[in-house]
């Protein structure tokens, strides 16, 4: 499982960030607009509060039982769920958890 989560880690990493690099190079870092493009319609809405809902049920659960479990650098997996997302942080602390299982 552990090469699974690595690899939905990275996927979790460049497959947003691919489709954000475009928006980027075409319109700056104008983060007003971004928030502006990210919040236009409700069906958008509601994707970004769900995205920040299941973030904050994320950082809780890699807090609780990171420190329940002693993973070590989980803090990588909060700031990969506040820089990037969901989709980078949750594989990224699964593959974490998995490899302190196989250290024990």
């Amino acid at each position: 499982m552990k090469g699974f989560y690595l690899t939905l880690t990275f996927l979790g990493l460049f497959i947003p960030y691919g489709v954000l690099t475009p928006w980027i190079l075409a319109h700056g870092l104008d983060i007003p607009l971004l928030f502006s493009h990210a919040a236009a319609n409700s069906v958008s809405q509601f994707a970004w509060l769900d995205v920040l809902v299941s973030a904050v049920a994320l950082i809780g659960f890699i807090l609780v039982d990171g420190r329940r479990k002693q993973i070590k650098y989980r803090y990588l997996a909060v700031i990969g769920t506040l820089i990037v997302g969901v989709s980078f942080g949750l594989p990224m602390y699964l593959y974490l958890r998995e490899r302190a299982e196989e250290e024990i």
